[in-house]
């Protein structure tokens, strides 16, 4: 089976296929590729992690954020982590930002507490490598996708 995994590999992404895999963790999902180190000055995933979801009123489950977290609300921030692009296509201006690499097209790598939604100024070209990107951080209280993070007018800091 592992095998077969590193042809498929191979065959979508290449020299990326040469980072295979890294097993689940308490921390970190099973992912294709390495987890990601913190870099200094770049939101690290370990604080946004910290997000849970509670039971509201009426049944509805809804984010809970650490003081820490809600303080980041509205304020300019880097955040490095995987393009997961919502529709097809090299370039892309709207696409999630995820802290592990997608390994299914289908499924999100991560829960909500591990996806940024990016809405770019300008187009950004998909890669298998990570992206820091920067922008203004919304901290959702209620998104009707059941995300927790949006960067508005974000821009790529590094590839």
């Amino acid at each position: 089976m592992k095998s077969l995994l590193v042809l498929l590999l191979l065959a979508a992404g290449g020299a990326h296929a040469a980072r295979i895999t890294t097993p689940a963790t308490e921390d970190h999902p099973p992912s294709f590729f390495a987890p990601l180190e913190d870099i200094p000055g770049v939101l690290p995933w370990s604080l946004l992690s910290k997000a849970t979801t509670v039971k509201a009123k009426g049944g509805r489950m809804v984010p809970k954020y650490t003081s820490e977290i809600a303080a980041l609300d509205q304020t300019e921030v880097k955040v490095q982590g995987y393009m997961m692009p919502l529709q097809p296509g090299r370039k892309h201006k709207h696409f999630l930002l995820t802290v592990t690499s997608a390994s299914c097209p289908f499924c999100l790598p991560a829960g909500p507490e591990g996806v940024v939604e990016i809405n770019s100024a300008a187009p950004v070209k998909f890669s298998y490598a990570p992206l820091i990107m920067m922008g203004k951080l919304t901290v959702l209280k209620s998104d009707p996708m059941g995300l927790y993070y949006r960067i508005s007018g974000a821009s790529l800091v590094a590839p």
